[in-house]
Parts: C-alpha cells; structure tokens; sequence
C-alpha cells in the first residue's frame, strides 16, 4: 500500500504539469492560478488510495483523481464569488484578482476540463464513471444551494442540516473512492460500500470541524476560532443550541443572533456559554462519532485483506482525531 502523503504528492506533481493554451490568456491564467494555489489534494488522493486497495493500477487512476481535483478547485472558484470572499488559502481570490465574469467563465471551462480528464477511463467503465462523476457535481451544487438558503432561514433541522454537509461536502469524498474502487477493479458491492464509508466519514470530519471552530485551539485549528458564531452560521452547534436552550437563554441566543453590531470576542464568549449551559460540544460529538461508527460499519463489510482495512481504519482515525 501507497503511502496517503506520496498519493498526495503524486497528485500535487500532477495538478502542475496539467498544461493550458496562453490564449486567451483572461480565460486559462485564473485556472493555472487557482490549481497552484495548492491544498491537501485529499479529494484525488482519495480516489488513487481507493484504486491502490483493491489491487489496481495508480498510474491509471491519476487522469480521473485529476478530475477530481480540477472539478474541486471549479467550484471553490464558484463558491467564492458567491461568497464574496477575499481570500482563498491565504491568496487573493480570482474574482478580485480579475473580476466576477471571468471567474464564470474560466470556471466553466474547469468544469468541461473535467470531464476531458474523467473521460480517459477505460471504456468497459467510461459510462459506470461518468454517472458517479454527474451524481457527485449535481449533490455538490444542491449542497450549495441548501447552504446559501439556510443563511436567510430560521428553522432548519438536524436532518435538514446533516444532509446538507452530506451533499456538499461527503458525497465527493463517497464518489472519488467509488469511481478508484471501480477502476481497481472492485465489484459493485464493495465499491459502494467504500462510497458509504467515504460519505459517512465526510459528514464525521464536517462535524468535527463545526465543533473544533468553536471549541478549537487557535493555534492548531489554522481558521478564526468562532468564526462561525460570529457569522451567525448555521451549524450543528447552533441549530442543536436553538432546539435546547430555554427561557433567559433563549432570549440571549436570539438576540446575539439578530444584533447587526457588535464587539466579536464578546459574542465568542456569550454564545459559547450558552451552549455549555446545554452541553453542545458533548451533543456534536455523539453526533460525530455516531457517522463515524456508521462509516466503520460499511468498512467492516468490504471484501478487502484485513491490513488494507486497517490501513482504511487508520486513515479515518487521522482524519478525526484534529488537533482542539
């Protein structure tokens, strides 16, 4: 078994000799930009570690892990118009180096170059790909769009939540191992029980980070600790909190969230008491731990040597086991 960090590295090597007409340069210079802006290429790698587990050739996988990539990097040049966001991986975002119209469109074209590099599976499994490909985009966009109206609505549930991570977030990490499974050659069953675990595990690490944003360690955490509260996100946290607190509580909740301004550090300290007083963080964690049982129990059931599983096992535990 390959190594997840050489993966990674093949992926990175890869992602810069990917090559781009100059002309016109407004189109092809944001996507060069956006891809060496670097990353964990954890999505690809993913998909070769999937591949690598059931026997198959890396080498073959590396155009359709580059897929993944080029589709990611698409839609956080999307996202962040959307957004508004400044900043991407400590960088000036594509929309404010260039503008809002060429970010579109050098999207665009990222998206259609990922399918040219999906496109080079072998034919037996063009069609099998390409359907896992279009499923995952299409959860990733309806993930989006739930996030963006969760923002202006005041009831959402759990459910309403988990689901919403689960499409945005896991369901790329549930493909990329399905499509590498399959190019490995694994059987159907045992691809979409990978997809499981991958899907599973996605929700887990989401959850997680929900959590380590408010309870985190600033130094470790590499984000704003309570960066969410401050921007009134709705996260497991805070949807959890709202259904709990009562009476004084309740009140203070609700007006922390409605204030239009207000002293941040202030706001951090206030709504993190408040979710102690329900114990929150304990809540997320069963939460957590829960989905992540869920994505051991399809692990257990894959037809794979029991020193492949472990290495799956181990993977996960490095993924949820994040510095607080």
């Amino acid at each position: 078994m390959r190594k997840l960090e050489d993966l990674q590295s093949l992926i990175a090597s890869s992602v810069d000799k990917l090559k781009y007409p100059e002309y016109p340069a407004e189109l092809y210079e944001p996507i060069k930009y956006i891809l060496a802006l670097g990353g964990k290429r954890m999505r690809p790698a993913l998909l070769l570690m999937a591949c690598d587990l059931f026997g198959g050739d890396v080498e073959a996988a590396l155009p359709p892990a580059l897929a993944i990539e080029v589709f990611h990097n698409f839609t956080l040049m999307h996202d962040d118009i959307m957004d508004n966001a400044p900043k991407r991986r400590g960088k000036t975002t594509v929309h404010e180096k260039w503008n809002n119209n060429v970010a579109i469109l050098s999207g665009d074209v990222m998206l259609i170059e990922g399918y040219k590099l999906m496109m080079q599976v072998r034919d037996n499994l063009l069609r099998k790909v390409l359907d896992i490909f279009n499923d995952t985009a299409i959860g990733v966009c309806e993930g989006q769009q739930l996030d963006m109206t969760f923002e202006t609505s005041n009831n959402i549930t759990i459910k309403e939540y988990i689901n919403m991570i689960r499409l945005k977030t896991a369901v790329v990490l549930g493909g990329a191992l399905k499509i590498g499974a399959l190019i490995g050659e694994a059987d159907e069953k045992d691809a979409n029980l990978l997809s499981e675990f991958g899907i599973n595990l996605g929700i887990a690490f989401q959850l997680q980070d929900d959590i380590l944003d408010v309870y985190g360690n600033p130094e470790k955490f590499g984000k704003q600790v309570g960066g969410d509260i401050i921007s009134n996100k709705k996260t497991y946290l805070l949807i959890k909190a709202l259904e709990l607190v009562k009476d004084t509580n309740a009140e203070k909740l609700a007006r922390w969230i409605t204030f239009p301004t207000f002293d941040a550090p202030e706001k951090v300290k206030a709504v993190t008491e408040i979710y102690n007083s329900v114990n929150i963080r304990q809540f997320a964690e069963a939460e957590m731990q829960a989905y992540a049982e869920k994505a051991f129990e399809a692990l257990d059931q894959i037809t794979l040597p029991e020193e492949n599983k472990q290495y799956l096992r181990d993977f996960a535990d490095g993924l949820l086991v994040r510095e607080y």
